[in-house]
């Protein structure tokens, strides 16, 4: 099922194809947040601590293959507004061998580094024990997350958003049943929620594999070794490579953080994990919303109509910041609440921090609602080069001032906290004052 954003009203279309990527990458954050949960309830704040700095060290990995993901299914929806089906296929296999040799790189440094992972994040003792478990079978699903990312992108690339969210609704459901299995009924502890992760990691990842290359007509009849040309990598490895280094960057800023969070203990470190848990999970649909409105703009300028790409902007602007304001309101109240479904009453103080977390963060989900959209319209426009500046301008900003700001008494944790939005506003006026001045020479190519 291919989906045409080129034709159409604008909001309909953009709001129709994002809508199901909202839903899919909602579900997975179920993956995690499911063991988290879970491990919280039923492992104590040990575990919690761990699982919780595994999922953002494993969201830096997985970022690297997500940005070579990504790169590749601008190009992917360039070729698809262009109506050029041979190109299509060319890009498809160059992109292929390209992030699947990057995956399997990873994979084997993650084991090689597995060791030092504990020293990067100044993780202590008492913590690495089940985190190190936890992690040793994670690292076996990296394969997994490519496979399921990269058709992912493909069918998304072509307008079919529907497909990666059914495979995610069965993954996650599957999860967390497997979550509770493991958990509850084995009592594997650490490694059954590890367990239960990888086995439905695998079964989106193998299953939406299956759908694309038996239904699209661009695996049809491949043969890579003759479809793969210098000029195609290139402009392949140019998409994603700088991507991949947006997606890095933005995620090894976040590690960098947490290598921090971690020196103020167990405490602060459980509250960090189930924190941005919900905070992820709340700006969750604007990030989807921004890759779509990429996948729209990205289609639109292939087919040559900037009128539908500036109405696009300013659709997108408005329903990104609406919902924006709506989702911020709504974790500033419930941010108790949302903290007691990850930890147990009695744990105060890691409540305490937790609601500070999310009601310095949440206040501030326009800034991080707006940047993602200013990442999609540059990857979209062909100027990665523009997203990563943004990224490197966000996360560096975060990083040092939460150095700085943690350091000094009357701040201390909190000061980490204040970091981050302060990075979003930085890099969302850059993003918009380069977008005033060149926005005539980025339309360009279409007057």
């Amino acid at each position: 099922m291919k989906k045409d954003l080129t034709n159409g009203p604008v909001m309909k279309s953009m709001l129709s194809f994002a809508v199901p990527m909202i839903f899919g990458n909602l579900l997975q954050q179920c993956y995690n947040i499911a063991d988290t949960l879970i491990v919280g309830k039923y492992l104590g704040r040990d575990a919690l601590a761990a699982v919780g700095s595994s999922f953002t060290l494993m969201t830096f990995l997985t970022s690297i293959l997500l940005g070579l993901c990504m790169g590749s299914g601008a190009v992917f929806s360039i070729r698809f507004g262009q109506q050029n089906e041979n190109g299509l296929k060319d890009s498809v296999c160059a992109s292929f061998v390209l992030i699947a040799s990057a995956t399997i790189l990873l994979n084997i440094l993650a084991f090689a580094c597995l060791n030092q992972i504990r020293i990067l994040l100044n993780i202590p003792k008492e913590v690495w024990v089940p985190m190190r478990q936890y992690l040793v079978i994670i690292f076996c699903g990296i394969m997994a997350t490519f496979l399921y990312n990269y058709f992912a992108s493909f069918l998304r690339a072509i307008g079919n958003s529907f497909v990666p969210l059914v495979f995610l609704a069965v993954s996650a459901v599957f999860n967390i049943i497997l979550d509770l299995w493991f958990i509850l009924g084995l009592k594997m502890g650490v490694s059954g929620a590890a367990a239960a992760t990888i086995i439905s990691q695998y079964l989106s990842g193998l299953g939406i594999t299956i759908y694309a290359v038996v239904k699209c007509s661009a695996f049809r009849g491949l043969k890579i070794r003759k479809r793969i040309n210098h000029h195609c990598i290139r402009e392949i490895a140019g998409f994603s490579i700088l991507t991949c280094i947006q997606q890095s960057v933005m995620n090894l800023g976040i590690l960098m953080v947490q290598g921090l969070v971690n020196s103020f203990g167990s405490t602060i470190m459980a509250a960090f994990a189930a924190a941005v848990k919900i905070d992820a999970f709340a700006y969750m649909p604007v990030q989807d919303f921004g890759n779509a409105f990429s996948t729209f703009i990205a289609q639109n300028y292939g087919a040559r109509k900037p009128e539908r790409i500036r109405d696009g902007l300013k659709g997108a602007v408005i329903s990104s910041m609406t919902f924006c304001i709506v989702i911020s309101a709504l974790v500033w109240i419930f941010a108790k609440p949302l903290m007691n479904l990850f930890v147990e009453e009695t744990e105060t103080a890691i409540i305490a921090e937790g609601i500070h977390y999310l009601r310095i963060e949440g206040i501030f989900y326009c800034g991080i609602g707006l940047l993602f959209l200013l990442y999609g319209l540059y990857r979209a426009l062909e100027k990665p080069s523009m997203s990563v500046i943004l990224t490197v301008i966000s996360l560096g900003t975060r990083v040092v001032l939460a150095y700085v700001l943690s350091a000094i008494p009357v701040f201390g944790v909190a000061g980490i906290w204040w970091a981050i939005p302060i990075g979003w506003f930085l890099a969302d006026m850059t993003g918009i004052l380069y977008y005033i001045k060149r926005k005539n020479e980025l339309l360009a190519w279409n007057q």
